[in-house]
């Protein structure tokens, strides 16, 4: 940065009214007896967006919060966040290219669909069973393993899809098995503290997976080619090229360039979202899923077995870590502790739309991708880049439970 200086005092002035806000203005809607519902997060926008000025007309007027309050301070903050990168760095590709911009967001849309589809699991897990599996990283981690030994090892010639599928299957029945030796004594009540086991059962389990994978694999990094390449196809406009298909790499509008791997990785996930969607609001088991979720007891009294839908969530939560996994296991390098990221990242992403929100599971990933993407290429050091990425996930966590624990889509206890 040429004037980091600038930056910097911008970030600390936004941080500073932005906890102004959040910590002044419930006290001063309680205290005239107004909702005071959301009132932090509408302090500290106003707070960040406007200073000392915004926030003492917010507590003289008191206004009501709604979402477009919310959305207009948010967005004047994120203004001022963007300008005062510009007068730091005015050199930056994401100053100066609006093409370097529009690619940094489709691709971190492209990986945050996986994001979004592995957190789906753990969401799926947490609504119906209630508890938080703390080995969904290594799920998956065994995705990817089982796709490369299918398809490079043990099949070289087999479809590349194939190896998807069988790594789904693996990934199914191991969630099964776990749930039905381990976990169903906790629902039957051969456990005295059932919250604790959970914890530690499956952190066992995330330890055993990832170490017995170690011994049995190597530490050396393991990666898949492209499943595809796709024909080369270019379709002409009158301003330029809609679509150019290189090998390896998809272009749209002359502009956004995206890895081939990536977007299979992307079309993978999304014709796993619309299966999961059809499935639990068009078949029977899928509503008998939403049932147990919503109300364990009135479910059972109906017919529905809760104890074979604890172990379908577990397993379809399971399968859909592994699912992601076999994606983007021809896009990272695969190495037995290459859950304990992915997992990190799925727990800021259930936070971030909402415990047991499925919907905001998905968005959820898609921001924290979009995130991701942004803040490794504006980092004016690459070298620094890709160290810095866990560290967005943390700053959204913090965010998010300050200003909305909730979540995006969760609901009010």
């Amino acid at each position: 940065m040429e004037f980091p200086s600038i930056f910097w005092y911008t970030i600390l002035w936004l941080i500073f009214w932005g906890a102004v806000g959040a910590l002044v203005t419930p006290r001063v809607y309680a205290h005239k007896d107004k909702f005071t519902h959301q009132t932090a997060m509408l302090g500290a926008f106003v707070g960040a967006a406007f200073g000392p000025v915004g926030l003492v007309l917010l507590w003289w007027f008191t206004p009501p919060v709604t979402a477009k309050w919310l959305t207009l301070t948010g967005l004047v903050t994120l203004l001022w966040l963007s300008l005062a990168f510009a007068k730091a760095d005015p050199d930056n590709l994401c100053v100066t290219s609006g093409s370097f911009i529009a690619t940094q967001i489709a691709n971190g849309l492209v990986i945050g669909s996986i994001y979004g589809l592995m957190a789906l699991g753990l969401t799926l897990i947490f609504s119906i069973l209630g508890i938080v599996s703390f080995a969904h990283g290594e799920f998956y981690m065994l995705g990817g393993m089982v796709t490369y030994y299918f398809t490079q090892v043990w099949f070289p010639d087999i479809n590349p899809l194939l190896g998807v599928l069988v790594a789904a299957l693996f990934t199914f029945a191991l969630g099964a098995i776990f749930e039905l030796l381990f976990l169903r004594p906790m629902i039957t009540g051969q456990i005295e503290r059932p919250g604790e086991y959970a914890i530690l059962v499956t952190f066992g389990l995330a330890f055993f997976l990832q170490y017995t994978t170690l011994t049995l694999v190597g530490a050396s990094p393991k990666k898949v080619p492209r499943f595809f390449d796709y024909p080369r196809i270019t379709l002409p406009s009158e301003t330029g090229n809609l679509l150019k298909v290189t090998p390896g790499n998809l272009t749209f509008f002359d502009t956004i360039s995206i890895p081939s791997a990536r977007f299979t990785a992307m079309m993978i996930a999304l014709a796993l979202l619309f299966a999961l969607i059809y499935f639990l609001y068009r078949t029977w088991t899928g509503k008998a899923l939403r049932a147990v979720s919503q109300d364990r007891q009135a479910a059972a009294v109906t017919g529905i077995n809760p104890k074979r839908m604890n172990t379908l969530a577990f397993a379809l939560g399971g399968m859909l870590a592994g699912i992601s996994g076999a994606a983007l296991v021809q896009v990272f390098s695969w190495v037995p502790w290459v859950g304990i990221p992915a997992s990190s990242r799925s727990f800021v992403i259930i936070v971030l739309g909402g415990m047991g929100s499925l919907p905001g599971a998905f968005i959820g990933g898609l921001v924290l991708g979009v995130v991701e993407a942004l803040g490794a290429g504006c980092v004016p050091d690459p070298n620094r880049a890709a160290a810095y990425l866990p560290a967005y996930g943390m700053i959204i966590l913090v965010l998010v439970l300050l200003l909305k624990p909730t979540g995006l889509f969760g609901r009010e206890l």
